[in-house]
């Protein structure tokens, strides 16, 4: 309940604006002297001043008054006041308001235009109060976020804003962090801040993507082998739990850990103790768990294909990264980011790419600008460099590549359309399952998605993808792994270690 400090020589007037705002559902407190009115307003919490002007006997200069409306300013500057004031002294009340009073009254007073007064000050004080707090939490944060390592990661979205606020606050801590949201969001580089803002910063990080480690060997690379542990381990070798003690694990994809796994990773963490494969000596580590996953947790616990005990064991605390279309204040500055200084951006296509839904999230935006920049005929972008036009009435769309009349030679592409294709060209080969989002042509180019339906190109048994092949292969599926294995004829085990070996990043 808002407190109103009255001010009055008065008695009567006091009680009577007492009343009328008790009525009104506000707390009133009165006194009858400049002296303690200044002593109130230094020991309560005041929402509003209403004051008179003259507080001496036969007084009518209003100088009293306008000493208690400076003294009251030099205090609270922010506090709003109300003048009560006859109509001989309009003039000083005028004068008062440009010095920052915020309204003025005679007496007597309309109870109505009165109240009204008072709720309207009352509700902007409020907001100018809570602006203030807003505006002393942002220095605050700007003052922290100055001093971080934010391992050039970059943004400028509310949301991304509020997963690196709260990522810096606990990192200070040792506690185990599951990092969640899509893939291709930028999970890694929340891992990266906590890690660099941590006392261990200066300790081992070792990453761990555990989708791209054989299940057959999972367990030796986490936890080590001894020799003759199994076929070709022909000597010791330590897991990354040792290689990371007193430092940071970073265990990349964990919903693909296979139970077995998930049976030593939940002892690690209970007790810091573990075995080498084929050894029988316990040894014991400390290490702070980073985790991180696309999956629905919730759901693989339900089927069967999860621990719940080990979910809370990772889960102390949970960072959620949204996608990257929830947080679309990302978009440009991630793209003028990613093609440099030497390119600028159309208006029109700065509406296209923030409309645009990027399913692959950052990564599919990274493969589009370095696409661009690549073909682009001129230093600014267009929507036709990006295979980007909006459509009416709905949002535009991306294909993966330009088509041969707008890139050089010897580039060649597709055009999908599940559902128009055979309707809108000719000149367009092949067909996207019905459930993917249909493409439009933009800017006079052909733009297509691959999808995991399209032919595959004929291969000798023998085959053997280059890192060039896999390099190209990740661009034409937008970085999505499952498709990219099946179009080189590859598990995506075995494409995970030839990307390790080839020093090609997801």
């Amino acid at each position: 309940m808002d407190t109103i400090l009255i001010v009055d020589d008065n008695q009567a007037v006091c009680s009577a604006l007492s009343l009328m705002l008790e009525l009104n559902g506000f707390k009133t407190l009165s006194c009858f002297s400049p002296e303690e009115a200044l002593r109130l307003v230094a020991e309560q919490e005041i929402a509003l001043v209403i004051q008179d002007m003259n507080f001496t006997q036969d007084t009518t200069s209003g100088e009293e008054g306008k000493r208690l409306f400076y003294d009251i300013r030099a205090s609270q500057p922010q506090l709003p006041i109300i003048l009560l004031t006859a109509w001989t002294q309009l003039e000083l009340a005028v004068e008062l308001v440009k010095e920052g009073a915020a309204d003025y009254m005679g007496k007597p007073w309309d109870d109505d235009k009165l109240l009204n007064s008072v709720n309207n000050l009352i509700s902007l004080h409020a907001l100018s109060r809570q602006n203030s707090q807003l505006a002393r939490s942002e220095h605050q944060r700007m003052s922290a976020i100055k001093d971080a390592d934010l391992c050039g990661i970059v943004f400028g979205s509310g949301a991304m804003q509020r997963c690196i606020d709260l990522a810096l606050q606990i990192a200070k801590s040792d506690v185990s962090v599951l990092i969640t949201g899509p893939n291709g969001a930028g999970k890694d580089k929340l891992a990266d801040i906590l890690h660099a803002n941590s006392p261990l910063k200066h300790k081992p990080f070792i990453k761990v993507n555990i989708g791209a480690l054989p299940m057959e060997l999972l367990e030796a690379e986490l936890f080590g082998a001894e020799a003759g542990a199994f076929t070709g381990a022909n000597k010791a070798r330590i897991g990354r739990f040792e290689a990371a003690d007193g430092g940071t694990l970073f265990l990349d994809e964990i919903g693909n850990l296979p139970l077995s796994g998930q049976v030593k990773l939940l002892r690690v963490l209970q007790t810091g103790e573990f075995e080498r494969l084929g050894s029988h000596q316990t040894r014991k580590v400390k290490v702070r768990v980073i985790s991180a996953t696309n999956a629905d947790l919730a759901e693989d616990i339900a089927s069967g294909r999860f621990r719940e005990d080990l979910f809370y064991r990772l889960n102390v605390i949970e960072l959620a990264l949204p996608p990257l279309n929830q947080r679309q204040d990302d978009i440009l500055p991630l793209v003028n980011h990613f093609i440099g200084q030497d390119f600028s951006l159309s208006k029109p296509t700065q509406e296209a790419l923030v409309s645009y839904p990027w399913p692959g999230n950052v990564r599919e935006l990274e493969n589009a600008c370095k696409r661009a920049v690549i073909l682009a005929a001129s230093p600014t972008l267009t929507m036709a460099d990006f295979g980007l036009k909006p459509v009416s009435g709905s949002k535009p769309v991306s294909g993966a590549s330009a088509t041969s009349e707008s890139t050089p030679s010897g580039v060649t592409t597709q055009q999908a359309n599940a559902q128009q294709s055979a309707q809108q060209s000719a000149q367009q080969t092949a067909q996207q399952p019905a459930q993917q989002e249909p493409l439009q042509q933009g800017g006079g180019a052909q733009v297509s998605t691959p999808a995991e339906s399209q032919p595959e190109v004929n291969r000798p048994q023998a085959y053997e993808p280059t890192g060039a092949d896999i390099e190209l292969a990740l661009a034409e599926h937008n970085g999505v792994i499952a498709r990219v294995a099946k179009s080189l004829g590859l598990s995506r085990q075995a494409l995970y270690r030839r990307m390790e070996k080839f020093g090609i990043e997801k």
